[in-house]
């Protein structure tokens, strides 16, 4: 059985709760390899790919050989494209290239609960009671974490079900603060985080999801 603290909405501790063990009780055979591959292929996915280098068939100008080859007293050349020219094509230039990886399901929703077990065994799981703002609110949200993480450097992901605007905007400006939807979560950004900050409307559809 794994507990986390319990956080009123103003950030006072009223308690502990049971963490479901469908999610924060994953075991595996080798658990920091899995990790390893499905975030290296997570953040494969994030590369865009897109940059690219003209080469000699690409840029312009004209592809009529400059000089004749013999007689000049020059070295023979082609045309004006030619790499060795300014304004020619760059030799073995990049193509854009797509880095996208496949990761499997079975492999990502094992890594994501080995994440959140992880952070729930080190005691960096906090269980918070759904909060409400009638409009968004920096200095409100401040005044929470303040009571939550210990220093201002712990870098905190919030999970909300993602439902209030309000919420999601009040975080959004304070530094080393991220929030998520509870059900896109990824086993990188909780490992990521110092702390686990989860509403109860987020743990509850994070089991719907995930477990």
């Amino acid at each position: 059985m794994v507990e986390a603290i319990k956080y009123s909405a103003s950030g006072d501790k009223v308690g502990t709760v049971e963490l479901p063990a469908a999610l924060f009780t994953a075991e595996a055979k080798n658990p920091q390899a899995l990790l390893h591959e499905v975030i290296k292929m997570y953040l494969a996915n994030q590369r865009q790919g897109t940059v690219a280098k003209k080469n000699r068939a690409l840029v312009q100008g004209s592809g009529r050989k400059l000089f004749k080859q013999k007689g000049t007293g020059n070295a023979r050349v082609g045309n004006i494209r030619t790499v060795i020219r300014r304004g020619g094509g760059m030799a073995f230039g990049i193509d854009p290239k797509n880095w996208y990886r496949h990761i499997p399901k079975r492999k990502k929703r094992l890594a994501l609960k080995l994440a959140l077990t992880a952070k729930a065994e080190a005691g960096n799981v906090f269980i918070v009671q759904d909060l409400s703002y009638n409009e968004p609110s920096t200095k409100d949200a401040e005044s929470f974490l303040s009571k939550v993480r210990p220093t201002e450097w712990d870098r905190v992901l919030l999970v909300t079900d993602g439902n209030d605007k309000a919420v999601v905007r009040s975080f959004t400006n304070i530094t080393r603060v991220e929030g998520d939807r509870a059900d896109g979560l990824y086993a990188y950004e909780i490992l990521k985080a110092k702390l686990l900050v989860i509403t109860e409307s987020a743990l509850k559809k994070m089991v719907e999801v995930f477990a």
